[in-house]
């Protein structure tokens, strides 16, 4: 199986939705996926993986490429806050906020 696939099946488990439910939300054929991990079609387009990695609020550069992608928690402090110091309290209202609006846009 795919690599991007497996991460694309690993977000659904992590947020507790099916693949079907995931190309409904985000427009996608499931057909898409399907053809995609069976081999059928050998890449998923941009505008695919955009919307996947904008529902999991992932870059599309972790979908292809996995962990070796993810931004360090530290280079997001710097990405938000200009390099000014962050307290653990501030960082932690930083991720509720996050949460919030992740579940707003999920209709939670």
């Amino acid at each position: 199986m795919d690599s991007v696939y497996s991460r694309i099946e690993a977000l659904c488990k992590r947020d507790k939705v099916t693949v079907t439910e995931l190309c409904r939300a985000c427009g996608i054929p499931r057909a898409t996926l399907s053809d995609y991990k069976m081999g059928r079609s050998k890449s998923l387009s941009a505008s695919t993986l955009s919307k996947i990695s904008a529902y999991f609020s992932v870059s599309v550069e972790y979908l292809l490429e996995g962990e070796s992608a993810k931004v360090s928690e530290d280079e997001l402090k710097v990405a938000l806050f200009g390099g000014a110091k962050v307290t653990d309290a501030m960082w932690e209202e930083i991720k509720r906020y996050a949460q919030y609006i992740k579940d707003r846009e999920n209709g939670a």
